[in-house]
C-alpha cells in the first residue's frame, strides 16, 4: 500500500504526482542517523526510546530535562567557605570541651539509662561490664550529632560540592588526603572512640599474644575501612574510570558512567513498546510487526520510515478498509512501505537536527543569562507545527542568517514531514537562494527560466471567475495606494467570466493584457466566440449575461477611478519575453497549483528577483493570496500546510494579513522574513505583528523596528532595588577617630546603605535593547501555539553560531 492519504496522488492540476513513486526492491540504507544532521549518531532504537516529556512551546523535547521554575538562592563562594570554616572551628571547640569534660551533664543520658555499677568513680567504664560498650557507643553518637549539627549549620555538603567537587576530580582526590590523615590520627589517639567500640566486641581470651594479634587485626581493618571511605569520598573510582577511558582512546566517555536503560518514549497513539509495534500485533498483523521490527534492528529503517509507517497505521485505524493493503505493503517492502510518491525516503542532505517523533527542528539554544526566564536558560529551542501554525514573522538586516538559520531548517523539517505524510510545504525565494537542492523537492518552478520543467498556475487552480479575479486583484493592485481591490476584482471578473464561457479556460497573460487594454480585435473575437458558444449549447441567457459583463467593462473603461489601466500595467510586467511560455492556460505545460496542498508535496518556487523585481513581488503576493485561499478551502486538513518566504518585502496587503490570521484554524501557517518593517506599508505593520503568533527579531534591527516589537511584546512586573548611600556622622570623639582612621585606610567615608525594593512595570525588551543588546548570531523570539500557550520573548543563540 503506497497510500494512506499521505501518499495518494500528489497532483498539481492533473491529479498526478510530479514524480512517480518507484519504491526500490531493496530499500537503500538510510543516509542520516535519526534525529540529527550528519555527525549525530544515535541509532533508531535509542532515538525512539529517548524520552520526550511535555514542555512549553519551543522547547526541544528530545531528551529534555525540565528545570526548576525559579533559581535557588546561591550563597557566594566566599561566604560559603567562611561559614563552613567558622562552623568547623566551633565544632572542634565544642568537641574539645566535651572531651575535656568542660561541658557538664553531656553524659547525663548515658548515666540515666545505664547502671552505676558499670562505671568507676572517675566515670570510666569498669572492665568486664556493659559500660565498655555503652560509653563508646554513646560518645560516637554524641560526636556524630555534633558533626551533623554543625555540618548543617555551616553547609558543609554544599561547600564540598561547590568548592571541591566542581573544581575537578583531581582537586577532589587531593582534598581528602589531609582529611583522611587527620581522621586516622584522631582514631589512633583514641579521640574518636571507634577503636574502643570495636575492641569492646572482640572475643578476647587468656592468651596475651592472641589478644595482641586480634587488636592489631582490628586496627588494620578499621584503618582500611576509613581509607576506603575517604577513597570513595574523593571520587577515586570515577577518576580511575576516566584515566582508563583516556588510555583506551575513549576520553570523551570518561565523564559518563554506563547509562541505565532509558525509559521508553511515549509515541502518540501507541500503547506498549513502540519498538515492537504492539498495536499491529494487537490488530492481528504479527507478520507485519515482525518484519518492521527486523528492519529496525537490521539498520534498514530510518526516522522518516518510522514516522511514515506510524502515520500510515493511524490512517488504517481511521479507515479499516486499508488494513489489507497496509499489511501487503509492509510484507513486500518492509521499511519502504507506504513510501512517498516520489520514492524518496530521506532528503539528500540535512543541515539541521530534526526529531520527527515530536515533529521538531532544532533552531538554537536559549542564552543562559538574566534576560531569559530561569526555567528556559540553557535549554534548546525548536519549532514545530504547533507554533508554526500561528505563523512566524522574522525581521533582520541582510547577513544575519535569516535564510541559513531559520528558513532553510524550517523548510527542511517540513520537507521531511512531507516524506512522512504529515505536511505539505511550499518555499518561495529568489533564484539562487539557498533553500536546498532540487532533489529535495517534488516540484521546482523556476519562473523565467526556459529550462524549468514546471509552470505556475496564474489562477491558483480556481474554476470560478470571481474567485480567480479576487486572487489576481490582490496580487496586481493590492499594494497600489488609492485603488480599491474590490473594484479591481470586479473589473477582472467582467473579463474572466466571458472568456472562460467562450473558450472553456482562463486567458493567458497576453490575452488578458489585450482585454484590459480594450484592444478592439480581442473584444470582437471574444464576442463572436460567445455567440458561437451560445448557438452551440443553447445558452441564450448565459450569453446575454456574459455580453452584459463585457458591455459594463467597456462603459467603465477610461472612467474616473477605473482600475483597468493599473491592472493592464501590472499584467504588462508578466507579458515580457523572459516569461514567454509561462503561465500557460491551454494545457500544454505542467502548471503547479496550490490546490495540491491536500497532498504531502514539496515545492520550491524561484522568482526572477534580479531582472524582474516588480514582477517577482507581484508573483509573491499572488502566491500568498492563493495559499490563503487554498489552505482554507481544503476538504482534508489532516496535513499541515506551510508557505515559507525567504523575502516577503512588499508582499503583504490588508487582505492577505487578515488571511494569515485565519490560517490557524485551517491547520496551516506561513513564515515571513523581512529586512525591515519599512518593507510593509505603515498601516499594516501593527496588524501584521498582531496577526502572527511568533515574532523574531534578529540582531541589528533598527530602533524603529524594535519599537514595534517592544509594543507587541508588552510589559511585565519586575522587582527593582534602589540603594541609597548615606554618610555616617559620629557624635562621640572615639567614634569620630575610628571613622577618620577607617577613611584614611580605605579612602572612603563611612556610609550606611538604605535599600528600597519596588515592583515596577517595564518593557520585556525595549527598542534600544533590541537594537543594541542582541549579540551577532542571536535573535529574540516569542512563540504562541495554536492552543494559545505562550513563551515570553527569549534571547536565542542560533544554531551554527560559534
Amino acid at each position: 500500500m503506497d497510500t494512506e492519504g499521505t501518499s495518494d496522488g500528489q497532483a498539481t492540476r492533473t491529479g498526478h504526482v510530479p514524480r512517480p513513486a518507484t519504491s526500490p526492491e531493496h530499500p537503500p540504507k538510510p543516509r542520516h542517523a535519526p534525529g540529527g544532521a550528519p555527525g549525530q549518531t544515535p541509532d533508531l532504537t535509542d532515538w525512539i526510546s529517548t524520552p520526550r516529556p511535555a514542555a512549553e512551546p519551543g522547547v526541544w523535547r528530545y531528551g529534555h530535562t525540565p528545570r526548576a521554575a525559579a533559581e535557588a538562592e546561591r550563597t557566594p563562594d566566599r561566604a560559603l567557605a567562611s561559614g563552613a570554616f567558622i562552623s568547623f572551628l566551633a565544632c572542634v571547640l565544642v568537641w574539645s570541651l566535651m572531651r575535656n569534660t568542660y561541658i557538664p551533664f553531656w553524659d547525663a543520658p548515658l548515666n540515666l539509662f545505664t547502671p552505676d555499677s558499670w562505671y568507676s568513680a572517675n566515670g570510666e567504664p569498669v572492665m568486664g561490664t556493659g559500660g565498655m560498650r555503652a560509653k563508646p557507643i554513646y560518645e560516637l553518637l554524641f560526636v556524630s550529632a555534633i558533626l551533623y549539627g554543625f555540618g548543617r549549620l555551616g553547609s558543609w555538603r554544599t561547600a564540598w560540592q561547590r568548592l571541591v567537587v566542581e573544581r575537578g576530580p583531581w582537586v577532589q582526590a587531593l582534598a581528602v588526603v589531609p582529611a583522611a590523615w587527620v581522621t586516622l590520627l584522631l582514631v589512633d589517639n583514641h579521640q574518636l572512640p571507634i577503636r574502643q567500640l570495636v575492641f569492646a566486641f572482640l572475643p578476647y581470651t587468656g592468651d596475651p599474644v592472641a589478644n595482641l594479634a586480634l587488636d592489631n587485626t582490628a586496627k588494620t581493618v578499621i584503618d582500611v575501612v576509613l581509607i576506603v571511605a575517604f577513597v570513595w569520598l574523593g571520587g577515586a573510582l570515577r577518576l580511575l574510570r576516566r584515566l582508563g577511558a583516556v588510555r583506551a582512546g575513549g576520553g570523551r566517555e570518561g565523564n559518563r558512567a554506563a547509562p541505565a536503560e532509558p525509559p521508553r518514549a511515549q509515541v502518540p497513539g501507541d500503547v506498549g513498546d513502540p519498538l515492537r509495534w504492539t498495536q499491529l500485533r494487537g490488530a492481528g498483523l504479527g507478520e507485519a510487526a515482525d518484519r518492521l521490527e527486523g528492519e529496525a534492528g537490521g539498520g534498514r529503517m530510518n526516522d522518516v520510515d518510522y514516522a511514515r509507517i506510524r502515520r500510515a497505521w493511524e490512517s488504517v485505524r481511521v479507515d479499516p478498509s486499508r488494513m489489507r493493503a497496509f499489511a501487503d505493503s509492509v510484507r513486500d517492502k518492509g521499511a519502504g512501505a507506504c513510501v512517498h510518491p516520489s520514492g524518496d525516503r530521506d532528503l539528500p542532505v540535512r543541515t539541521a537536527r530534526h526529531d520527527l517523533l515530536a515533529r521538531q527542528v532544532l533552531l538554537g539554544t536559549v542564552q543562559d543569562g538574566d534576560r531569559n526566564p530561569y526555567a528556559r536558560r540553557g535549554t534548546s529551542l525548536a519549532l514545530d507545527p504547533e507554533v508554526l501554525g500561528t505563523s512566524l514573522l522574522a525581521v533582520g538586516p541582510s547577513g544575519t542568517g535569516k535564510t541559513q538559520r531559520l528558513v532553510r531548517p524550517v523548510v527542511e523539517s517540513l520537507a521531511l514531514q512531507a516524506l512522512a505524510g504529515q505536511a505539505a510545504v511550499v518555499a518561495v525565494g529568489a533564484a539562487g537562494a539557498q533553500l536546498g537542492p532540487d532533489a529535495a523537492y517534488d516540484v521546482v518552478v523556476r519562473i523565467g527560466d526556459p529550462a524549468s520543467v514546471y509552470d505556475l498556475d496564474l489562477y491558483g487552480g480556481a474554476t470560478d471567475p470571481d474567485e480567480a479575479a479576487i486572487l489576481l486583484a490582490e496580487a496586481f493592485v493590492g499594494d497600489v495606494p488609492g485603488i480599491d481591490v474590490r473594484r479591481a476584482a470586479t473589473a477582472l471578473a467582467q473579463l474572466l467570466g466571458p472568456f472562460r464561457a467562450a473558450y472553456g479556460r482562463f486567458p493567458a497573460v497576453p490575452e488578458l493584457r489585450e482585454l484590459l487594454d480594450q484592444v478592439p480585435a480581442a473584444f470582437d473575437a471574444l464576442r463572436r466566440r460567445l455567440a458561437a458558444a451560445a448557438d452551440g449549447t443553447g445558452g441564450a441567457a448565459r450569453q446575454h449575461a456574459m455580453l452584459r459583463e463585457l458591455d459594463a467593462r467597456t462603459r467603465q473603461h477610461g472612467a474616473h477611478g477605473d482600475p483597468g489601466p493599473a491592472l493592464a500595467d501590472r499584467v504588462a510586467l508578466l507579458d515580457r519575453p523572459a516569461f514567454a511560455g509561462f503561465f500557460d492556460t491551454t494545457g500544454q505545460g505542467r502548471p503547479f497549483s496550490l490546490r495540491a496542498l491536500e497532498h504531502p508535496i514539496r515545492v520550491r518556487v524561484d522568482l526572477p528577483e534580479r531582472g524582474h523585481a516588480d514582477a517577482s513581488r507581484m508573483l509573491a503576493r499572488l502566491l500568498l493570496a492563493q495559499f490563503n485561499a487554498a489552505a482554507a478551502a481544503r476538504a482534508d486538513r489532516s496535513l499541515f500546510a506551510f508557505l515559507a518566504f525567504d523575502d516577503a518585502s512588499h508582499t503583504l496587503t490588508a487582505e492577505t494579513v487578515r488571511g494569515v490570521q485565519r490560517l490557524r484554524s485551517a491547520h496551516a501557517g506561513v513564515l515571513l522574513t523581512l529586512r525591515t518593517l519599512d518593507d510593509v506599508p505603515e498601516a499594516l505593520r501593527t496588524p501584521l505583528l498582531g496577526a502572527v503568533g511568533c515574532r523574531m527579531a534578529f540582531s541589528g534591527v533598527t530602533t524603529w523596528d524594535g519599537k514595534r516589537f517592544a509594543e507587541a511584546w508588552g510589559t511585565e512586573w519586575v522587582e527593582t532595588r534602589d540603594v541609597t548611600h548615606r554618610t555616617v556622622f559620629a557624635d562621640q570623639p572615639l567614634t569620630r577617630a575610628i571613622h577618620a582612621f577607617r577613611k584614611l585606610v580605605t579612602g572612603k567615608a563611612v556610609t550606611t546603605d538604605a535599600v528600597t525594593v519596588r515592583q515596577v512595570e517595564r518593557e520585556r525588551w525595549s527598542a534600544s535593547d533590541l537594537a543594541h543588546a542582541v549579540p551577532p548570531g542571536h535573535a529574540v523570539l516569542s512563540l504562541t501555539s495554536v492552543k494559545g500557550e505562550r513563551a515570553a520573548p527569549l534571547l536565542v543563540r542560533l544554531a551554527g553560531t560559534s
